[in-house]
């Protein structure tokens, strides 16, 4: 059995921002650095907290200072790793959702001055219905999901619009840009707190029970970015390498004394294919190499 997926530390940290949220308290000061943060890694983790204000809120760039601090003067963290952390932290917590994209579009078009600039061509993303639905808030979302399911069109592709080509594009964008405030209610974005909250976890394990595999644990942080498909097969590529690999060495009931080379080989085959077959198939040889009978220290 697994551990819990997150320590007593991103538990309080967690319950704090969730509180600020529901009760409307949000410091507008940005928070602070993480006390004793390198000072290599502090550009990295201070762009990330500003970004992270714009993206949701300063009591989300808060979750991210007190997630990352975790890892301050950890023992088998350098600074390189810290700064990975750090970095790839920062990009999941942004996720790619309709809001994040509007954002984007905006400050693309916006300049220092704040006048807008119409643009030409026409900016048209893919996405599946379930993951539109996914945005709402979830007393909403799950009730049309379950409708969708039972319609058979969860996974109807949906094209939405983020052209500026003229004053009406650029409300539309305004409009969505400013739901981020129902972001913190929907369905996507709780998955991806416990998606993130699992990702550290793993980097805590490996750090314990085997640090020369904790860059890696880190790196597949890369797997996943996007939206759509590739969002969604990149999730799916990351739960059979850590479920497969990670979590039966980290539990001690799969020996295997280079996990990170592991975790590259099986990288390597993983293809855009909903059914992961070559994937599974190499995570399977990875695990017939380990003679019968022979379990990981634990």
């Amino acid at each position: 059995m697994e551990n819990a997926s997150v320590s007593d530390d991103g538990v309080l940290s967690s319950l704090r921002y969730l509180f600020a949220d529901l009760i409307g308290e949000d410091d507008d000061a940005p928070p602070f650095l993480p006390e004793g943060l390198p000072t290599t890694v502090a550009p990295t983790a201070s762009d990330a907290i500003h970004m992270l204000i714009d993206y949701q809120s300063t009591g989300y760039a808060q979750l991210y200072v007190d997630r990352l601090g975790r890892f301050v003067g950890r023992h088998g963290v350098d600074d390189a790793l810290l700064g990975e952390i750090a970095r790839l932290m920062a990009m999941r917590m942004s996720y790619q959702d309709p809001i994040r994209i509007a954002q984007l579009k905006l400050a693309e078009i916006t300049d220092a001055a704040g006048h807008v600039h119409y643009q030409s061509g026409r900016d048209v993303r893919k996405f599946r219905l379930d993951e539109l639905i996914s945005a709402l808030p979830a007393v909403i979302a799950e009730y049309v999901l379950d409708t969708l399911e039972w319609m058979g069109w969860l996974h109807k592709p949906v094209s939405i619009s983020f052209s500026a080509t003229n004053r009406l594009g650029v409300r539309r964008l305004k409009l969505e840009a400013w739901l981020r405030r129902w972001r913190r209610y929907s369905v996507r974005y709780t998955k991806e707190r416990v998606w993130v909250e699992r990702w550290l976890h793993m980097i805590d394990r490996s750090l314990v029970k085997q640090p020369q595999a904790a860059s890696a644990i880190v790196q597949t942080a890369t797997m996943i970015e996007g939206y759509g498909d590739p969002y969604r097969q990149g999730i799916a590529d990351w739960h059979a390498i850590i479920d497969g690999l990670a979590k039966p060495t980290f539990d001690g009931a799969l020996a295997l004394p280079d996990l990170a080379a592991d975790i590259a080989e099986a990288r390597a085959t993983a293809m855009p294919d909903p059914r992961q077959a070559a994937l599974k198939r190499k995570i399977g040889e990875i695990r017939a190499r380990v003679p019968a009978g022979v379990n990981a220290a634990v």
